[in-house]
């Protein structure tokens, strides 16, 4: 989403020992060739040594699927894959991070392009599917309800040359209109692939899709490319789930918008241009199971939470609605965010109890809402210092171990799936400013939203909690 979504170290595969998803050999000249040479000196050659391996070019089944999740929208809450992730490490830590993630299975989210898979397609009828034929095998192994993000798309269908330019800039392109339908095509060919997977996610952000003499998004040539996929998807499986438009829901501060919409709130006002897309799209879809979006708590130009970080989160629910209301869809949250990042797009200035208490009550906003799907982004780094990843990076040898978002997740997902049935909480009226509380008929999550500890009282149960704590009762 912007700098928040595009801007992400995971968009680029670089050269960089072990970290990197898998290194490949491009046609390379002069300094290029010069500096593979170099790196296969210095970091010892291929993973796993000997020569480098042969890119996939079969466009038939691959492995053994697992059975069809089916062709429900109503996926829950689970995760996207990023740059790096369990597929890569050490052997122990990938091991604990496959028993973690089989304890209790979530759907899990992958790009087709970007973000730990190498270009499917880096010459007109020539594929490369090892990248992401390694994740959809990480997905089914561990159970989980496999997803693909269909994006982004080969160089050659952006104006480019074959092969692939890793830059930011080249990756954000979207395909030039005369390949919208081999783009399609491309997609149709994955589908056969992987016939296990169900769910698809049409493009990212609208990625190349703004029209700047305009000042708006180009949503006529998106749906256009959203249509195509569409259809192939649908040809090839009736049973496939396809949505989109995946907009940046972006928000300013109140009195701040040059932009402004009437979707607005406490948390501020929505730029009218992202309703605008999602709008157009809705009008002149071919079809859709579900709608995708994505945004952050905080607002777009000084990263404000407003009134503050909790509060902010009811921007999730209010924007819910809306898409609800607008397109009688069931709602995908295909990213979301609580904690405004730095100028390296990291962020680190919370507290990891902080941090998750805010991303509890997230979630908390989101089930109240009624939203189908949400995908916690980035499950891993590549070293020790990874503040709301899921699990320590399987690059350390003592990788693969639960963290406290992962807790909090994991939980989560089996204890409010869409469709719960929510109860009321009986908060202590001097703790409802405090308080945070979901329930269903058998748990109840309890977040305390004060740097402090506090005494609180739920269900008659009375019970002292730390700062920022997030605690579990059962009824």
């Amino acid at each position: 989403m912007g700098r928040h979504g595009g801007g992400r170290a995971g968009l680029r595969i670089g050269l960089r020992a072990r970290a990197r998803a898998r290194w490949r050999l491009l046609t390379l000249t002069g300094a290029g060739a010069l500096a593979l040479a170099v790196a296969l000196t210095l970091y010892g050659g291929w993973p796993g040594g000997g020569a480098a391996p042969a890119p996939s070019t079969s466009t038939g089944v691959y492995g053994t699927p697992k059975k069809p999740a089916g062709s429900s929208a109503e996926l829950g809450w689970g995760f996207t894959h990023t740059q790096y992730s369990a597929d890569h490490g050490e052997r122990a830590a990938k091991r604990s991070a496959d028993d973690l993630l089989s304890a209790d299975p979530m759907p899990q989210n992958q790009h087709i392009m970007g973000w730990g898979a190498d270009n499917p397609e880096p010459a007109p009828g020539e594929y490369d599917f090892s990248d992401l034929d390694r994740r959809v095998e990480l997905m089914r192994r561990t159970g989980a309800t496999p997803v693909l993000t269909l994006c982004c798309a080969p160089d050659w269908m952006k104006g480019g040359s074959t092969g692939t330019d890793w830059s930011k800039k080249s990756l954000e392109k979207a395909p030039e209109p005369e390949h919208y339908q081999d783009f399609a095509d491309l997609v149709g060919k994955i589908a056969d692939r992987y016939p296990d997977i169900r769910h698809f996610i049409v493009w990212n952000e609208l990625k190349g899709f703004y029209d700047n003499e305009r000042n708006r998004w180009d949503y006529e040539g998106y749906t256009t490319l959203y249509n195509l996929v569409y259809q192939e998807l649908k040809k090839r499986n009736k049973d496939n789930q396809v949505g989109g438009p995946y907009a940046v829901m972006d928000s300013d501060p109140p009195g701040d918008a040059t932009n402004a919409s009437a979707l607005s709130g406490p948390w501020g006002v929505i730029d009218q241009r992202s309703l605008d897309a999602v709008e157009y799209w809705n009008r002149h879809k071919a079809g859709a199971d579900f709608v995708a979006v994505d945004g952050s708590s905080y607002t777009r130009e000084d990263d404000r939470l407003i009134p503050d970080e909790f509060a902010a989160t009811r921007k999730f629910a209010d924007v819910t609605a809306w898409l609800r209301r607008t397109t009688h869809l069931p709602v995908w949250w295909a990213e979301w965010y609580v904690e405004p990042p730095d100028a390296n797009d990291d962020r680190k200035g919370w507290s990891e109890e902080h941090r998750t208490a805010v991303q509890a009550a997230a979630l908390l906003r989101m089930a109240r809402a009624g939203v189908a799907a949400a995908f916690y982004w980035n499950p891993q780094n590549t070293g020790d210092d990874c503040p709301g990843c899921l699990w320590r990076s399987t690059e350390l040898d003592d990788g693969g171990a639960e963290l406290p978002m992962m807790k909090l997740l994991s939980r989560f997902a089996k204890a409010f799936p869409p469709g719960t049935r929510l109860r009321q909480v009986d908060i202590a009226a001097d703790d409802r400013p405090n308080v945070l509380a979901l329930a269903s008929d058998k748990d109840v999550l309890v977040v305390n939203t004060l740097d402090r500890a506090i005494k609180a009282s739920v269900d008659g149960r009375s019970f002292d909690m730390a700062a920022y704590e997030v605690r579990w009762l059962e009824r």
